[in-house]
């Protein structure tokens, strides 16, 4: 079969189960480890048979199993880097990216000295280890209650070349008595019982749901934070589009003086807060 013809039926197999098609060439440039370009040059070459059946078989579990994209490749890209993933993570997202280049404009722009920074929620590792990277004043700390998740992480960790220091244990809990300049954060925050979508439904719920609001753990995170907190720090959340006015009521009853922004995605919705602590209000 030709690059083509994998493609025409695959698209047509995922167009009747109303998914993504995007999906089919991605799943075509990670077997045959070509560009797009490349591909569609060459839509007339015959493509391997081991390419073939690999093929085949990650559009079954795509189409079949609706199983997401990267847990059928075992990788997906954040912000230029290739991370693992699998079922003990969520997926990073672009969403999430745009929180991270945020905070690399906000931490080059107000620390000139080295800091301390630390991700509650480290799933995969993607948020701190990219900062790690990205940023050469930081020293990242990140959290999972998740003994899975924290495994994935240091393999991210070494495969990097990054030097986050990953620690199991909910929220807080693995830092007690230590202080950080930067907390940041995209917990869970699906609302219990809201709807998720099809693939995601494969993702842990653990990294999924944050309450009856939602909010559970922005709650927790921003009173914890009360403790945790150097003066003139920052907290950064990736949140859901329509919880931006509930999140500054919180950080506002935690920290009176706080100053809370509000930034918008690409798409245009409310999903980046930032909240610049003064002097902690014990």
């Amino acid at each position: 079969m030709t690059y083509k013809q994998l493609l025409d039926e695959a698209k047509q197999q995922i167009r009747k189960a109303s998914l993504e098609e995007d999906v089919a060439k991605l799943l075509l440039m990670h077997y045959t480890q070509e560009r797009l370009a490349n591909i569609y040059a060459n839509l007339d070459k015959i493509a391997d048979e081991k390419v073939i059946k690999s093929f085949n078989n990650g559009i079954k579990k795509y189409v079949n199993k609706q199983i997401p994209l990267g847990y059928i490749t075992g990788v997906e890209t954040f912000f230029g880097y290739e991370f693992i993933v699998n079922k003990n993570v969520l997926i990073p997202r672009r969403e999430t990216e745009e929180l991270v280049e945020r905070l690399i404009y906000y931490i080059t722009d107000n620390y000139d000295n080295n800091i301390n920074l630390l991700d509650i929620g480290a799933g995969s590792g993607c948020i701190g280890i990219t900062l790690d990277k990205e940023l050469k004043n930081v020293n990242v700390t990140a959290t999972d209650i998740s003994r899975k998740a924290i495994k994935v992480a240091k393999l991210n960790n070494e495969k990097l070349l990054a030097n986050v220091s990953f620690v199991r244990g909910d929220l807080f809990e693995p830092v007690a008595n230590k202080k950080f300049d930067v907390i940041v954060s995209n917990p869970p925050y699906i609302v219990k019982e809201g709807y998720i979508g099809k693939t995601v439904k494969h993702e842990p719920k653990i990294s999924l749901y944050g309450g009856i609001d939602g909010l559970d753990f922005y709650r927790k995170i921003i009173f914890g934070a009360k403790a945790h907190l150097k003066n003139n720090g920052l907290i950064a959340f990736e949140h859901a589009f329509d919880t931006a006015e509930q999140i500054k009521e919180i950080a506002l009853n935690a920290f009176a003086n706080a100053k809370v922004t509000c930034y918008k995605d690409l798409s245009g919705y409310d999903r980046i807060t930032f909240i610049e602590i003064g002097e902690i209000n014990g």
